[in-house]
């Protein structure tokens, strides 16, 4: 059965390729080479996961190694429609920063993996980019926590740090906003395959909306509370997808966050998700789906 729905998917995504000529594809620029976790490892399915939709052409920027020369590094975010952080490591250079902040304003998409989110903790305009993060010095002074309760969610002002996570376990994604183009025709409730559970994020938070989120179990050191796993927010005429789910090779093979990812990367782009289907390994709640 699975085989038979990867075969299905590929033969979606030949189509959509086949559909779609260079020009219209959009451009897609990773930028990695700094990060706690394995981004030689992750940034390969990154780009394999965009190119496989048959929707993008991607392109790799990769920064110097942690005491080389960040004055060097200018990606060219204005050559391409949607730019994917897998980088949490050394400030970049002032020039290369605003470069950024007037990619976003003015239109371009962002798309945050994982520990991109740690990144930067005292770079103001990028907080309000990624909305949340985690770690990088943050605390009660770069904003509020986002919770769900009681039906909604709540902007928390306690103190605290900013970022945590428990063991790395299996645990169920909830969509919240059933609406957006992003989540839209997904289940409700899903099963990711074992991986960090980010928890206790925090940031500005503005313009904000939280697509889904998961239970920080106690059980496992979390915080008992139903925190934000997959986020969109607008920033000035830009779009930025934000997703907390991918700590490791393992987990980025989930088909949740294949498609979610997809979806925000289309979105980031373009403001709409061109292919919104649903592959029939996408998991339930009774167990994680995994691409080998």
């Amino acid at each position: 059965m699975r085989l038979l729905a990867m075969i299905l998917s590929l033969a979606v995504s030949l189509a959509m390729s086949a559909g779609l000529s260079a020009a219209e594809k959009f451009k897609a620029l990773i930028v990695d080479g700094q990060n706690n976790h394995n981004w030689k490892a992750t940034t390969p399915l990154l780009q394999k996961h965009l190119a496989d939709s048959g929707l993008f052409i991607v392109e790799i920027a990769t920064s110097p190694p942690k005491g080389g020369d960040m004055q060097a590094f200018k990606p060219d975010f204005a050559a391409h429609q949607v730019v994917v952080s897998n980088y949490n490591g050394e400030d970049w250079s002032p020039a290369t920063q605003a470069a950024l902040v007037d990619f976003v304003r003015s239109g371009g998409g962002l798309v945050i993996v994982h520990a991109a989110d740690n990144a930067f903790g005292k770079w103001a305009e990028y907080n309000r980019m990624i909305g949340l993060g985690g770690w990088g010095g943050r605390s009660e002074k770069s904003g509020p926590y986002l919770r769900f309760r009681d039906g909604k969610i709540v902007r928390d002002t306690s103190a605290g740090r900013g970022g945590s996570h428990g063991k790395q376990h299996a645990f169920e994604v909830i969509v919240r906003d059933p609406q957006h183009p992003v989540t839209a025709g997904l289940p409700t409730n899903w099963m990711h395959a074992p991986d960090e559970l980010y928890d206790r994020l925090r940031g500005p938070a503005e313009n904000i909306d939280v697509l889904a989120t998961a239970y920080s179990d106690p059980a496992t050191g979390g915080t008992g509370e139903h925190e934000p796993m997959l986020l969109t927010i607008s920033y000035g005429q830009g779009r930025v997808f934000h997703t907390t789910l991918g700590h490791s090779p393992e987990a980025m093979k989930s088909v949740d966050f294949i498609v979610t990812y997809q979806r925000g990367t289309q979105w980031a782009a373009s403001g709409k998700v061109l292919d919104a289907s649903v592959p029939s390994d996408f998991p339930g709640r009774d167990k994680p789906s995994v691409r080998e």
